[in-house]
């Protein structure tokens, strides 16, 4: 008896090319388990979510303790200890200054968020800015706004009419930075509501590395013209850099940033947008009509929350630093042997994150070698998924040299059968 096809659609998944998606019944540390019993390496970390590893024994706990003890509460009019103390961990922890936080629950929320919080900014302060300046290559997620603020292209051409217009600054590749900054200081003359920026790496848009003091002289040229600086962190957060949050690294404090991903060490979805107080107090007054007018119905979930405090506990009472060091030393000496590989090209790597791109005909997002090279690394029992020709490898801290090995393994058959002669 067969049964019959399965009603879900899935994301970013042309069901009319792609495979039946593998049964993922249970997931420890690195490793992903299937229905039949086959084991997977989870080498992008469940979409750039998953940071200590699979359910966590710190992180289940506290998702069951709290499940039976509150599991949900509408956060307008109402708290709960979880998010409480969440909050105030936040504000402790990330770079000084950002003193309030809005909780939603994912990271494009996060975002959307992030440019309301902007646009309410200066609408309240008797000057209504609109205009965001944004990188090009640029992805901050899926909805309306944030479709917006990314790049254009098949992410989201079907939805162009109902996509607002940005300035988009030319990406601050090596050599070439001085390019992005002049464009800056251009644009900031013609004062724009903010800059929006993935600090440091542009994930979804290839994986592409900019240096810090780039990043720093950004926000230099935005606190001269009273430009706000939102830093998207919900990636780059949490040690995937390096660095707890990539904007340590710049040494600077965005007016407003993003966190969501690793936030709850990727178990259950929740996310955070922090902002200066002056931000909040342009929306503090008697006049209802500056209320800051956002919510979703989990917002501040106590199970997701709880889950987040418990990730803290890991890095304030585990090594997780010296697990990032140790697994960003262990990626690029597996990445060494590519960078003279004619093959590939741009072979780079930022604290746990590493990348190359296999030489193609037809380079980037829908390159035809994509989803023969997903194709291949499933059989090989990886979850490694391309962005196109651009190959990733971001996975758990928990990751040991010999899990690297098979991935990075893999990688080179996979030049050979599909890289160029």
């Amino acid at each position: 008896m067969t049964s019959s096809p399965s009603p879900v659609w899935h994301p970013f998944t042309q069901h009319a090319l792609a495979p039946e998606p593998a049964m993922v019944v249970r997931g420890d540390g690195a490793w992903l388990e299937t229905a039949t019993g086959a084991r997977i390496l989870d080498a992008i970390s469940s979409w750039w979510v998953i940071t200590h590893g699979h359910c966590h024994p710190r992180i289940v706990a506290a998702i069951a303790g709290q499940a039976g003890q509150l599991d949900q509460v509408i956060f307008a009019g109402h708290t709960h200890p979880a998010a409480e103390a969440l909050a105030r961990r936040l504000v402790a922890m990330t770079p000084p200054g950002l003193d309030h936080v809005f909780f939603s629950d994912s990271g494009s929320t996060a975002v959307e968020v992030a440019l309301k919080m902007a646009a309410g900014y200066w609408r309240n302060t008797g000057e209504p800015r609109t205009r965001i300046l944004a990188l090009e290559h640029g992805y901050h997620g899926d909805t309306i706004g944030t479709m917006s603020v990314g790049a254009r292209g098949v992410y989201n051409a079907a939805y162009e009419p109902f996509l607002f217009e940005v300035t988009r600054l030319p990406f601050p590749e090596a050599g070439r930075e001085q390019a992005t900054l002049d464009a800056l200081e251009a644009a900031c003359r013609e004062a724009p509501a903010a800059l929006l920026v993935e600090p440091l790496i542009l994930g979804a848009g290839g994986m592409l590395i900019y240096a810090p003091d780039v990043l720093a002289e950004m926000a230099a040229i935005c606190a001269r013209h009273r430009v706000l600086l939102i830093a998207d962190e919900v990636m780059t957060g949490f040690g995937r850099t390096g660095t707890l949050f990539a904007c340590e690294q710049a040494a600077i404090t965005p007016d407003i940033a993003c966190y969501a991903k690793g936030l709850t060490g990727g178990a259950l979805p929740l996310a955070v947008t922090l902002c200066r107080g002056e931000i909040f107090a342009a929306h503090y007054s008697t006049d209802r009509a500056r209320t800051f007018f956002h919510s979703s119905s989990f917002t501040a979930n106590p199970i997701a929350c709880a889950a987040a405090l418990a990730n803290l506990e890991i890095w304030a009472g585990e090594p997780v630093a010296g697990r990032i060091a140790a697994l960003g030393t262990l990626q690029e000496a597996r990445l060494a042997p590519f960078r003279d590989d004619r093959r590939f090209s741009n072979v780079r790597r930022l604290g746990t994150i590493a990348a190359l791109d296999l030489v193609a005909d037809d380079p980037g997002y829908l390159a035809g070698v994509g989803p023969r090279l997903a194709a291949f690394f499933r059989a090989e029992g990886l979850l490694v998924r391309p962005l196109g020709n651009t190959l990733y490898v971001m996975p758990p801290y928990c990751t040991t040299g010999e899990d690297l090995d098979r991935v990075y393994g893999a990688i080179a058959t996979a030049a050979d059968r599909f890289g160029p002669a």
